[in-house]
């Protein structure tokens, strides 16, 4: 997997994405989330997240309380200290990781706490749910993270969805 090249695809073709997923927001929603989770399926049979790790690399999840229970305990840590030494507070008022890369991706893009990860690693990229015209800012977004989810906006488009 080449980031490099992927980075700049995605940002020559981010105003198009852009201007395809708002187009998409106002679509039925039973068809737009049964593409895209023909899309997911279809993708992920393909492509193997750890020889990417972009989305670990570069961003950072939320940390809500039970996710930073759950990891703090799998660290044999406590709550507060896990929180001083890996989080942050955003201007979303949202705990983050301080910085990235992410401090438990391993150099094999293993994540050291994967068993108890919080719950939007657990979810990303995203692509699977319920209601996806709701989260088109957010699928925008992660054209430019994961390149899953920009093939998959990219077959969209080719397809004609809309």
């Amino acid at each position: 997997m080449d980031l490099v090249l992927f980075k700049k695809e995605a940002e020559k073709n981010q105003s198009g994405n852009k201007k395809f997923l708002s187009k998409l927001s106002k679509c039925d929603a039973r068809k737009v989330d049964a593409a895209f989770h023909q899309q997911h399926e279809e993708i992920f049979e393909q492509i193997d997240c750890l020889r990417c790790a972009n989305c670990c690399k570069t961003t950072s999840p939320i940390f809500y309380e039970n996710d930073i229970e759950r990891a703090a305990k799998s660290m044999r840590m406590k709550p507060g200290d896990f929180v001083s030494k890996y989080l942050r507070v955003d201007e979303d008022k949202d705990y983050v990781l301080q910085s990235s890369p992410c401090p438990f991706l391993g150099s094999d893009n293993y994540c050291t706490i994967y068993n108890d990860r919080p719950k939007a690693c657990r979810e990303y990229p995203h692509t699977n749910r319920k209601k996806m015209v709701q989260i088109m800012d957010l699928t925008f977004k992660n054209t430019l993270v994961c390149p899953a989810v920009y093939q998959m906006v990219d077959r969209l488009k080719k397809l004609n969805f809309i």
